[in-house]
Formats: C-alpha cells, structure tokens, sequence
C-alpha cells in the first residue's frame, strides 16, 4: 500500500512510499482510510518522527475487516478513527475498536475525518465542566477547529458563551454559531467565568484562570500560542473571591468510552464544521512545506482507491 512516510531528505519531510500493509491485533480493525484533516498536533510531531514512520492521527475510511476478538464496528461499515500510535496518512491502517466509531453512510467522509480529534476533544471539555446551564463559559481559540464545536456545544448546554478570538472578521461567525460574547483577547472580558477552555496557552492561559469564579475551572487544551504560562505572584493564594478554583487538562488517546462520542458526534448532521478545503492526498507533502497554511477552510485529504 503507499502511505506517506517521514523522509527529511524531501520537501515538508515526507515521501510517498509503498508500505507493507498493516497486521491489526486482535482488538484491531483493518480500516480503508478515505480521509483524513491533519491537526496541528500531527504537524508539531513531524520532526520528531523517525525516518520511514507514517504521521497522522484519525480519519475516516471503511472496515475492511473487523476486529478478530468480534468487538467494534464491522466489514463494510463506515468508520470515524483515532489511534494513539500514528499511521493515518496511509492508504490502510489498522485502529483499535475502542478509538473506532460507526458513523452513517450518508455523511461525506471529508466531514467524518474532521471530527476524532478535534470535536471529541471538545465535547469532552464542555461535559469536564459539568452543568453550564445559565452559566458563563470562557472558550479562548475559538475559531479553530476545536473552539468552534465546543461554542455549539456549549450554547446547546445551556452555557452563556464567552468567545475569545484574535480575527475579529470572524466574530460575527462565532455568534452565529452560539457565542453570547465575543471578543479579541481575554483582556477584554469582563466578569468572572463558570468554566474557561483555553486552546492557547500562555498569557492567554494565565488570564482565563484569573476570570474564573470560585469553583471554576480551566481546562488547557491547547498551546497554540507556543509560549510558557507565567503565573504572577499570589495567582494561587485564595480568597473568599477566587477559592477552590483549579487547571486541569486530559490526553484524549488515554480517555475511556470514546467509541460512544465519536458515533454522536459523526451522527450530528446540525454541528458546523466550517469550510472545508478537500485536496488529493497527493498534495500533503507540498502542503506541509508551504507551512500547513489554511486558506479557503479546513484541509482535508481524499485518497482515491482503485476499488
């Protein structure tokens, strides 16, 4: 099979080679990949690859064959993916059954590949912060793919949503979307936060945990500011005003009952997932040269099979 594998020798560090095809474990499922959105975590994680390893997280594709101990989807059905170990952007790939969801026929797998890791992780986020019904909720990154789910998830719970988006073209989009208040930066908020998820990090972090309430939390579920947190002196020290507040964050791959979200997300047909810019697979490697640039919506890779 030919999957893309990392190779520093080309351009965006990787060669489209032909592989030997995956053997799934027993918990495993055999999956024909159809599409997959590289994530910027994907991207971060390229240079550390060794050579030959084969990137990418999720996707979307169909069961080829079912996983031998009888668990999971089956042969023929339409699958949305996540793995801990890479090896998506390959033309097959095997996927254990608990990252693997059923999802409807229906549906284009160009939208399916969109949704393991990014709308998972923020659904998880939203339900991490328990009741926001009539509650104020700080999402801070909220036009990536990431921050726009859990605006609609959270504006479904009940939540009054404050976005944080530095592009202020996109901010009506946002309050399309569900957003109560938006605004360029965490600086410009103003009253205390229920719950924050942050998808930044750094500055942007420090100030989303100074917004919160007593009881509220932070959830830090990003960094794309690439920046350390400095948290000032008495960040920490509690008061009647700021007691019982905390940070947390999760690592999605580790998290039980996926299987269950994913299906609910991928059966979702009213959650917008944005624009999408489908391209042939054959492009990743000059797309990842010119920077993983994103221009008239989300990328996605279609791989054309002859079958």
């Amino acid at each position: 099979m030919l999957a893309w594998t990392k190779n520093a020798q080309e351009p965006g560090g990787l060669a489209l080679a032909d592989v030997p095809d995956p053997t799934p474990r027993p918990d495993e499922l055999l999956v024909r990949v159809d599409a997959f959105a590289p994530n910027p975590g994907d991207l971060a994680a390229l240079p550390s690859l060794s050579d030959g390893a084969i990137p990418g997280w999720d996707g979307s594709g169909v069961v080829i064959e079912a996983a031998a101990d009888g668990l999971g989807p089956q042969a023929g059905d339409r699958v949305v993916f996540l793995s801990l170990a890479a090896r998506g952007w390959a033309e097959r790939r095997a996927v254990p059954h608990t990252m693997t969801a059923s999802a409807p026929h229906d549906v284009s797998p160009e939208r399916l590949a969109t949704l393991p890791v990014p709308a998972t992780s923020a659904l998880r986020a939203v339900r991490r912060l328990g009741s926001v019904l009539g509650r104020r909720m700080l999402i801070v990154g909220a036009t990536g793919a990431v921050g726009r789910v859990a605006v609609q998830l959270a504006a479904r719970s009940g939540a009054h949503v404050v976005a944080v988006a530095r592009d202020e073209r996109q901010h009506e989009e946002l309050r399309r979307l569900g957003a109560h208040e938006v605004h360029g930066t965490t600086e410009a908020v103003e009253g205390r936060v229920h719950g924050a998820i942050d998808l930044i990090g750094g500055d942007e972090l420090v100030r989303a945990y100074s917004l919160l309430a007593p009881g509220g939390t932070a959830i830090a579920l990003g960094h794309a500011a690439g920046a350390d947190e400095h948290f000032p002196y008495g960040a920490f020290v509690a008061d009647p005003a700021t007691a019982d507040r905390s940070i947390t964050s999760f690592f999605l791959g580790s998290e039980p009952g996926l299987p269950e979200e994913m299906a609910y997300l991928a059966a979702d047909r009213d959650l917008d997932v944005g624009p999408l810019d489908i391209r042939p697979w054959t492009e990743v490697a000059d797309w990842v040269a010119s920077g993983g640039a994103r221009t008239s919506g989300r990328p996605v890779f279609r791989i054309a099979h002859d079958d």
